[in-house]
């Protein structure tokens, strides 16, 4: 968190629409791919020239813009002197903090939403980036972090001419791009599930210092996934609500199940961060057992030994007049009175199951 504060303190002081890039650079260069489709026609390739873009805005075709890297703002600000995208719009682009949310714009939607690439995480981040999507009434353009992401089912369906994104426009590009980052809110779970269930076993077998670790840190992420995917039931729902014409209702059926699976993510994150919650309560509990367990043995140990003490402490005084001392049998009989003292405790421990 004071990462995050301490990268947007770079605004401080600026006018509204200032574009600064604000998060960490995680693409070497910026990378534009396009692709154009209709039902009969398809075109991929990589933009070299920004200015190359404006052609397909006002196209019969629908295209896709892609944007790999947000760190070279001259190229964001170009995109959206071509399309016309506001400066605020912009803003909220490059500013990778950003809460996801929906904004209806005149001539565009602009959408915000956070991807998680589980095959792709590393620490800090869970391979989580954040995906802008801007819908206008033939294309869509989507600003990401890094190259690489979790799209390619989409491109693929696109490629086939036997699926229905074909004949369909550029608002049902916009629901499978989003229907893709949210089935991967699943696979995530999936595997935030397995970790759990192996730590809910170390954790009721022999928990150490290192599960305590692992189990803050899931909580951590929990925490931060919550924080992602609690408001995206609200963009979905604000997409099937939405009575901009950029959005179809044949489509707005599509974006309802979106919901329904987002609702389901979130069930299913609550589920998770009780399990986890509980989980440190069970670890506490553990070490608690272990601690009282050493005390019980301890305890037991000094119990044994309190009157083989005092008799050892009685016959160990230098009095003259004590007959015991000068009794031929005297030390092999306070050796048995001694282990008979000893047996008779442990059978009386074992007897109310305190040993």
């Amino acid at each position: 968190m004071a990462r995050i504060l301490k990268r947007r303190s770079k605004k401080v002081g600026a006018a509204p629409g200032t574009l600064v890039h604000v998060g960490e650079q995680k693409a070497e260069q910026v990378r534009l791919m396009l692709i154009d489709y209709d039902a009969g026609n398809y075109q991929e390739k990589q933009i070299d020239d920004v200015a190359d873009c404006g052609g397909f805005k006002d196209t019969d075709t629908v295209s896709w813009l892609n944007v790999d890297g947000l760190h070279e703002v001259g190229i964001i600000e170009s995109i959206g002197k071509q399309f016309g995208i506001h400066d605020l719009v912009l803003e909220d682009i490059l500013n990778t903090h950003q809460r996801p949310k929906v904004d209806d714009c005149e001539g565009y939607i602009y959408v915000v939403i956070r991807m998680y690439k589980s095959d792709q995480a590393s620490e800090g981040d869970n391979g989580s980036e954040q995906v802008s999507f801007l819908l206008g009434s033939h294309f869509v353009i989507s600003f990401q972090e890094m190259i690489g992401d979790i799209f390619d089912p989409v491109r693929d369906r696109i490629k086939n001419t036997k699926w229905r994104i074909r004949k369909l426009g550029a608002d049902y590009l916009l629901y499978a791009l989003i229907d893709c980052i949210v089935d991967h809110y699943f696979v995530f779970l999936e595997k935030m599930g397995d970790t759990i269930e192996s730590l809910q076993e170390e954790v009721a077998s022999d928990p150490t210092e290192d599960t305590l670790r692992q189990i803050h840190k899931l909580k951590r992420e929990m925490m931060m996934f919550r924080k992602a995917v609690w408001p995206v039931r609200d963009l979905a729902n604000a997409l099937v609500h939405s009575e901009s014409s950029l959005i179809k209702d044949e489509t707005k059926v599509y974006l309802r199940d979106v919901y329904d699976h987002v609702a389901q993510v979130i069930d299913t994150a609550e589920t998770y961060r009780e399990m986890i919650s509980g989980m440190l309560d069970v670890y506490l509990s553990s070490i608690s057992n272990k601690m009282n367990m050493v005390m019980k043995v301890l305890t037991i140990i000094a119990t044994i030994f309190i009157p083989l003490t005092f008799i050892a402490g009685i016959y160990g005084m230098n009095f003259d007049h004590m007959p015991e001392l000068h009794w031929k049998w005297s030390y092999p009989a306070l050796w048995g009175v001694m282990i008979t003292i000893f047996v008779i405790m442990v059978c009386y421990f074992k007897k109310k199951k305190w040993l």
